[in-house]
């Protein structure tokens, strides 16, 4: 199993990073492991933490319709550059934490996507640099306010209410590109969305690449690489799971 970066707060409020241990117990890091973060002599036991997102980016930076069938399901042409938009970070939840829906909206989707870590400062990168500057993986759940999407003609409300960033509930450094990823709705048995990551039309390094052209990214920034077909809506009191395989699964509910 791969190792599991967290970042917790402790039953006396106290936040760390750290590795998930086998048995549940966190071994603490004196900083953030992307910014050489080293373990410490502090161990935290299961039942004195409860899991945050893993990291507290500065910036999110999504992209749009980067998966081709997706692209076909909301009636577009697949773009030819990376679509990006941002998220801002109190969009951000962890796993096993509600999703509000918002009053504004009468159809608020669920988008399953893999997340990546930046783990170092990278501006106008060659695809090979920017690959060096992924730090790691995580899942997130991209919720959208698809009606005022459409009503606005442009996506920071729809995509930046508060909530709408499940992330977690952990970061892995490695992945296989062929790596599944789905998103159930209520423990279904069939997901709603299933596709191997390597369907993405720009791949993790050229997206990372792109997007130093235009903005510096900085350690512990997130990068929402897209969703798959299957987008749907969700109604309040639903159960929304996403898994990626080699990471795990980022689960939340409705309300």
């Amino acid at each position: 199993m791969a190792q599991r970066y967290v970042r917790i707060k402790t039953n006396h409020e106290q936040i760390y990073y750290g590795l998930l241990k086998a048995n549940r117990n966190v071994a603490v890091y004196d900083a953030p492991p992307w910014l050489g973060g080293q373990e410490t002599d502090i161990e935290q036991e299961l039942d004195t933490y409860q899991i945050l997102a893993p990291c507290v980016p500065a910036k999110i930076v999504a992209v749009g319709k980067n998966y081709f069938k997706h692209a076909l399901e909301m009636g577009t042409p697949v773009p030819k550059e990376p679509l990006l938009f941002l998220k801002p970070p109190t969009t951000i939840v962890a796993d096993a934490q509600n999703i509000h829906y918002p009053s504004q909206s009468q159809q608020v989707d669920y988008e399953g996507e893999l997340a990546l870590i930046i783990g170092d400062r990278c501006s106008h990168a060659n695809p090979e640099q920017a690959a060096k500057s992924i730090w790691g993986y995580t899942i997130a759940n991209d919720i959208t306010a698809r009606d005022l999407q459409k009503k606005d003609g442009q996506w920071t409300r729809a995509k930046g209410f508060d909530t709408f960033c499940p992330l977690g509930p952990w970061i892995v450094r490695e992945l296989s590109v062929e790596a599944k990823i789905k998103t159930f709705i209520n423990n279904e048995a069939i997901p709603r969305q299933s596709a191997s990551i390597s369907d993405m039309v720009f791949k993790p390094d050229l997206l990372v690449a792109y997007i130093s052209q235009v903005m510096t990214l900085t350690p512990g920034d997130v990068i929402l690489t897209g969703t798959p077909e299957g987008v749907g809506a969700m109604n309040h009191g639903d159960a929304v799971r996403v898994e990626i395989e080699g990471i795990g699964c980022l689960s939340n509910q409705i309300t």
